[in-house]
């Protein structure tokens, strides 16, 4: 990679501004944890502190796909999904009857789909999973002749392979659209997941701060109509003023952040359902004290295909 041209990239300033934010955060983290007495006041500090560590992974990971290129972009995501997969199903357990299809949807699905996004292949990329795995998972399993539960066997793989691999590969696809006059597609992945972020940890704090109205108390009592209005909001306003790095105008910027904001909520909503209906607090345990790759990623899973499809219709060439 040429590094001078690098440098003169706007994500150099873009991820060193992140950095600096993170490192402010980062000192007012450990100021809080040293005075913060109550337990409720801790249990809220020990919950920024581990999105903020998040953050600091995530801020990691995009330097180096940014310094590495396309390809290494791709493999991450592909790992991640990988990762996400295992955690799904890890709670979510199969029979040994459904073993053939599940060893197909990691050792065929993830790599052929991803493989897709580096080819630029974008038919079969979109139908790759929704169609010809959807038809050929339970048809592997079924061929082992046992039908107890095979509705919820099935579906349950199917949903996983959907949420964790066909929806997360959005995410790098972006990289593959084509635009008039806009070709640092990096950017519209940063502006993607930073808002998905953003919009994550503005609405813990509005939520903390004023949250008195629950979503949804049964699936997630933590989500508050307040946080979501809240720190929506912001993310959205963030979104606006950072326009200059995508092809939308401000406006534009604005409803597009928005999208992001909503779908990913929705998505942390319908995962967080997903665990409490199987009795489980996190997805894993990867990311110390915040969960799994999957609790991180599960708003991306929901806004990262609904703002790939509004981009590639309202603005690719």
């Amino acid at each position: 990679m040429n590094f001078d041209l690098a440098l003169s990239n706007p994500m150099v300033p873009l991820i060193g501004g992140v950095v600096a934010i993170l490192l402010v955060a980062s000192m007012i983290g450990f100021i809080l944890s040293r005075k913060v007495k109550t337990d409720n006041g801790r249990a809220t500090v020990d919950n920024l502190n581990a999105r903020i560590k998040a953050w600091w992974l995530m801020v990691a990971l995009f330097a180096i796909a940014f310094l590495f290129g396309k390809t290494v972009t791709i493999v991450l995501f592909a790992l991640t999904s990988f990762y996400c997969l295992r955690e799904f199903l890890s709670i979510t357990p199969t029979r040994p009857e459904d073993h053939r299809a599940v060893a197909v949807a990691f050792y065929l699905f993830i790599p052929v789909q991803y493989w897709l996004i580096a080819t630029d292949w974008q038919t079969l990329f979109y139908i790759l999973i929704p169609v010809w795995a959807f038809l050929l998972l339970p048809l592997l399993a079924v061929i082992k002749g046992e039908t107890e539960e095979f509705l919820q066997r099935t579906a349950r793989i199917q949903w996983a392979l959907m949420l964790t691999v066909f929806c997360i590969s959005h995410a790098p696809a972006l990289l593959i659209l084509d635009f008039d006059g806009f070709s640092n597609n990096f950017l519209l992945l940063f502006f993607l997941i930073t808002i998905v972020q953003l919009s994550d940890v503005l609405q813990y704090v509005f939520g903390k701060l004023f949250g008195k109205h629950k979503v949804a108390p049964r699936v997630s009592p933590a989500k508050t109509w307040e946080g979501l209005v809240g720190g929506g909001l912001s993310a959205t306003a963030i979104g606006a003023g950072l326009w200059w790095i995508t092809p939308f105008t401000p406006v534009q910027a604005a409803g597009m952040a928005l999208a992001i904001v909503l779908a990913g909520f929705g998505g942390g909503l319908v995962l967080s359902a997903i665990k409490r209906s199987l009795g489980a607090k996190d997805w894993g345990t990867m990311i110390e004290g915040h969960g799994g790759a999957l609790d991180r990623m599960d708003s991306v899973s929901f806004a990262a295909p609904v703002f790939f499809h509004l981009t590639n219709y309202f603005f690719a060439a």
